[in-house]
Formats: C-alpha cells, structure tokens, sequence
C-alpha cells in the first residue's frame, strides 16, 4: 500500500472512531428524526388575547335558560330525554352540581368571554369568565395522570397546517374525553361520561382588523346522543380585559 492511500486509510478510520463514540443524540441530528417543536413555538395561529362569544344561531337556547323538555335540533336518545324531562334545577343545587352546564361541550356555546394564553410550552390555557372554568389544551407527548373526570375533561391539542408550497396558517384541533358527565344545555340535557369532543380552532383576520376564531364544536355520546351533535361558535377579539366579568355556577341561569 502507498503512502499516500494508507494515509487516507488512518483518516477515514479515524473520521468513524470519533463518530462512534458520539452520543446517541448527535447521530438523531445529523440524519435521525427530529424532535418535535414546543406547541407554542409551532403555533399555526396566535389564539392569545380576550375573546367574546358572538351568538348569531341558537339565540334562545343559549342566551337564555331554555324550559324544561326544550331539547329541539339535538339529536338525543329516549334516555337523555328521560333525563332532561326530571330536570330539577334546585336538586343540582343541593347535590352541588350547579356546574353541570359548565363542562367543556355546554361552555363553549354559553355567552362568555374567553382568556386564552399559554401556561407553558406544550399548554394552551382556555379561560372562561362564564362559571369561571379553565381549560387546559394538551400538546406534544403529554399522558394522562389519572384521577376521576372532571368538568373540563382532558384535552389533547395538535396544529394541522395546510399542505402546498407558501401555505399559511392552520387549525387547531382539540380531542377532549375524560369529562365528568353534565349538560349540553342548561336544561338538563345530559352528555355522559362516554363523551367524546372534537373542536377545530380557525382564526379569521378581517379586511377592517377584525379578528374572529370559528370553532367548530363536534359532540359524540353513544349513551345519550342518536349521532354526533355538530355546532359552530364565533368567538371576536377584544383589545382587552376590560370588560372580563367572572361569575361563578349557576344551576338557573
């Protein structure tokens, strides 16, 4: 062998002893995989800011306490019906459930005012003033810790962008399950704890500087609903907090 070629040969054998003893790490990022990018640094659109709900359908059944056995346009079972028929507000009051209509697929159709920031990196947190509720919108590898369901649920949060060179923006979209069973409407509808909810988050930037999120809100329930419940909500931003009004459960209004 010459020696110039067995030069080469101490090189290269050399180049593969220092890459050999890389971390693992080193060798993710040269070719592997990379690690997934912190929700908010991937964020598609900025969510954060003071939001008011608009209520352009549905007046009378969100704006307003609805009667008893008013549970027209959702498709419920013969046994929800049994249920929202027994409606007794002053019984939710005296077992302390006045927060049944408070659950994440009754909250994002009442008439409040959101908060939306992030708690950390990987969470997006959803204020309501409206029962002063928080949700907290999972991303990454987030697990659940267990526990009993709560009012809320448990959320996992993902950013799903649109395909195509130069394109912009994207949805959010939200998969909650583990809820604590309560009402899709104040009176006394019942979703169970089998619910599942799925929500996409767009966000709007109109021509005078409005900004509008529509919300598409899907609710399944095998117990208590005939087929999946599909609503929209709008949501306008505001400049601030200043009309922020937090007001706790009520079981009547």
């Amino acid at each position: 062998m010459g020696a110039s070629r067995r030069h080469v040969v101490i090189q290269a054998a050399a180049v593969m002893a220092v890459l050999l003893a890389m971390p693992t790490g080193v060798h993710a990022q040269r070719g592997g995989a990379q690690p997934p990018r912190p929700g908010r640094a991937a964020a598609a659109i900025d969510l954060t800011g003071y939001w008011v709900a608009e209520i352009t359908e549905d007046w009378r059944w969100r704006m307003v306490t609805p009667a008893k056995g008013d549970y027209q346009s959702i498709p419920i079972t013969p046994a929800a019906e049994k249920i929202a028929d027994a409606w007794d507000p002053a019984r939710d009051e005296a077992a302390g459930e006045q927060c049944r209509s408070y659950g994440a697929p009754g909250l994002m159709r009442a008439p409040t005012r959101l908060h939306i920031t992030w708690l950390d990196d990987d969470t997006l947190k959803v204020e309501a003033d409206h029962g002063m509720q928080a949700r907290l919108l999972r991303f990454g590898t987030w697990r659940s810790p267990g526990g009993p369901p709560t009012w809320q649920g448990e959320s996992v949060a993902r950013w799903d962008r649109p395909q195509g060179r130069g394109a912009q923006g994207g949805t959010l979209v939200v998969e909650t399950t583990r809820l604590r069973p309560g009402y899709l409407r104040k009176n006394g509808v019942p979703y169970s704890a089998d619910t599942r909810m799925t929500e996409y988050w767009d966000l709007i930037a109109e021509p005078s500087g409005d900004q509008r999120i529509l919300l598409l809100v899907i609710v399944e329930d095998p117990i208590y609903l005939q087929q999946p419940w599909i609503v929209p909500v709008h949501f306008k931003k505001e400049a601030d907090g200043a009309k922020w009004d937090p007001m706790p459960c009520s079981a009547r209004w």
